[in-house]
């Protein structure tokens, strides 16, 4: 992008800097998914998710109630602390939304997992990652008990059990590091199971690429960066996805709405951000990346962790 260095610059607002193992990384920004997700706050009755017909469903301010007293909730009543895992085994429905952010201003890590895996998968995945609690939806509930899938908690979304909503209610008064672990993702539930772990400072990264990715473009159409209009995004599915989260990095980054149609859609070819580098090993022609919002483990693999990421930070893509 011809703009990217005039954002990236010394002093400029997605000024890049090298972490301590040469990696690049955001020098400004949040820090933690958390930083990033109090900001949404001040958007009050702006629409954060709306249906296929354009009506609203979500307001930013109620979104960050629900999330708040959900988090409250994981603290208070269910005793959950920062770093035990919450895994989200839920549909593609508003509350998901609720779920994920609360896990993350309560500290949690996130394991989000597509609900549309068979039950067998789910299963196994679940072994895999052993969460201490399992956020469930109504029609998922019979089913994890039923089958006894893992989680010394259930929380199921939409329950009657479940707090109301406080405006005026603050998160967990907890302290969330930028080196703590924030998500596991599993891009699969085949054999061998890969939970590649991605800390807050990862995550916050990602956030921050949306961020710059929106800048550029504004830059690009000859406009001045979060003067234009408020965008209007799809929100691609399964929710759990990779895609999805950057699609809502982008929107939460500049107060934007999120479409829940019946489908969703396909997300847009990734694109090169500030803080992503590449290189090709000379001695087995691999592809190498190294970057702030990328993950820097297998979940409970010493062996897979070692042979995929080197200690300098490059994760050889295979």
């Amino acid at each position: 992008m011809p703009h990217t260095a005039a954002l990236t610059a010394p002093g400029a607002p997605f000024e890049v800097v090298r972490a301590e193992n040469g990696s690049l990384m955001y020098a400004d920004g949040p820090r933690t998914l958390r930083e990033f997700v109090e900001t949404t706050w001040a958007y009050g009755e702006r629409p954060f998710l709306v249906g296929g017909d354009g009506a609203v469903l979500l307001t930013y301010g109620d979104f960050f109630a629900a999330a708040t007293a959900l988090a409250n909730h994981f603290v208070d009543t269910h005793g959950l602390r920062p770093g035990d895992r919450a895994a989200l085994v839920l549909g593609d429905r508003p509350e998901w939304q609720t779920a994920f952010w609360a896990t993350q201003l309560a500290g949690l890590v996130a394991v989000p997992l597509d609900a549309a895996w068979g039950a067998d998968e789910l299963r196994r995945v679940l072994d895999h990652c052993a969460p201490r609690v399992l956020l469930v939806d109504g029609e998922r509930s019979a089913q994890a008990q039923a089958q006894g899938w893992p989680g010394e908690r259930v929380v199921v979304l939409g329950s009657q059990d479940l707090p109301a909503p406080d405006p005026y209610a603050a998160p967990p008064d907890i302290e969330i590091r930028a080196e703590d672990d924030a998500t596991i993702g599993y891009a699969s539930p085949a054999n061998p199971l890969r939970g590649a772990v991605a800390t807050q400072l990862a995550q916050a990264g990602a956030a921050m690429d949306a961020r710059f990715r929106a800048a550029a473009d504004a830059l690009e159409r000859g406009e001045l960066p979060g003067l234009g209009p408020a965008p209007v995004l799809p929100l691609p599915r399964p929710f759990s996805g990779t895609a999805a989260l950057d699609a809502v990095y982008g929107a939460m980054a500049a107060g934007g709405a999120l479409v829940v149609d019946g489908t969703g859609e396909p997300a847009a070819a990734p694109r090169a951000t500030p803080t992503l580098e590449s290189r090709v090993s000379p001695e087995t022609g691999e592809l190498w990346l190294r970057g702030q919002s990328l993950p820097y483990a297998y979940w409970r693999d010493e062996a897979a962790t070692a042979k995929a990421f080197t200690p300098d930070g490059w994760f050889r893509t295979g």
